[in-house]
């Protein structure tokens, strides 16, 4: 079977579009149709070569997508997709049964093309905080497509949630998903910002000067949930009053999960998408064909929310 895939053909060229003949499934592999893709940063580390370089050439890119099997919807993800084996950015894809999750009644199937990655990061962040009625929960990088439905999760725990942006712009998406307020303010500026929230939970995917910041900040006893580090990987802190505040930093890297905790994070996540209480803010849509334009409003964050690929 021959499908239409964008295909990785050397590290830092544009992907290619191109025809590719599908292999037989094996005994434990299953053929999907494809609906929706999910772009992410990752994909386009793959690209460069920031990431699995040494993964193989040519290969079809994509690490989530949302599909067909006989009819029955499904959400691809998982088990080297896009960095070790064909990814998902193509028609159909032959891909374990173990890394199929069914998508329940409820789910929107744009939305659960976000799920694999996503969605599956708000859900485990907001979790691993422990999020309760009692928090008071301020979202670095609220604006983006995790700080948006981390936001809409918090806030369905009957938490009250801030969600921070350096962009005012944005400041409206991040309302419209269920904060109380928006915080617009760079690292330098973070903690007189947010000095009155007083934050019992923060939720840090960017790290670099805006963590310590956040810390300063938090609640004697809260937590901080560091889940990326696109401002920076290197932050210094303060270490005395980390421990005399009874403070946690915690950490969630959706790569690092096993295959288990997948799957079981993701059904999670669907639940609550059907349960109206986690949502996912589709930014833009774009072609297969249009996977470079895609590639570049994630890596210059010229959208609020999730950047999709319609697939066929």
């Amino acid at each position: 079977m021959k499908v239409r895939a964008a295909r990785l053909i050397e590290h830092g060229k544009p992907l290619e579009v191109q025809q590719v003949e599908l292999p037989t499934p094996a005994d434990d592999e299953v053929l999907v149709e494809l609906a929706y893709g999910g772009v992410n940063p990752v994909d386009g580390y793959n690209a460069a070569g920031k990431v699995n370089p040494d993964g193989p050439l040519p290969r079809t890119l994509g690490a989530e997508a949302v599909g067909h099997v006989d009819g029955v919807p499904v959400i691809v993800a998982g088990h080297g997709l896009g960095s070790t084996r064909d990814g998902v950015f193509a028609e159909a894809v032959v891909v374990p049964r173990d890394a199929l999750v069914e998508v329940p009644n409820g789910v929107d199937l744009r939305d659960a093309a976000a799920v694999g990655i996503v969605g599956l990061t708000a859900f485990s962040v907001v979790e691993l905080a422990e999020i309760g009625p009692a928090d008071r929960v301020l979202v670095l990088a609220g604006s983006g497509s995790v700080g948006l439905s981390a936001i809409s999760y918090a806030a369905s725990k009957g938490a009250q949630v801030w969600g921070q942006t350096t962009n005012a712009d944005k400041a409206d998406a991040i309302v419209a998903m269920g904060a109380a307020q928006a915080v617009v303010s760079d690292a330098a500026g973070l903690t007189a910002a947010i000095q009155a929230f007083e934050p019992t939970a923060v939720l840090d995917s960017l790290g670099g000067e805006f963590t310590p910041a956040a810390l300063a900040a938090l609640v004697p006893r809260g937590r901080l949930v560091v889940f990326g580090t696109s401002a920076g990987p290197e932050v210094t802190i303060q270490l005395q009053p980390l421990y005399r505040k009874y403070q946690r930093i915690l950490g969630f890297g959706s790569l690092g999960v096993s295959a288990s905790e997948r799957r079981e994070g993701i059904a999670g996540t669907l639940r609550a998408i059907a349960d109206g209480k986690l949502r996912i803010h589709i930014g833009a849509e774009l072609g297969l064909d249009e996977v470079g334009e895609a590639f570049a409003l994630v890596a210059g964050r010229k959208v609020t929310g999730k950047v999709i690929l319609k697939l066929r």
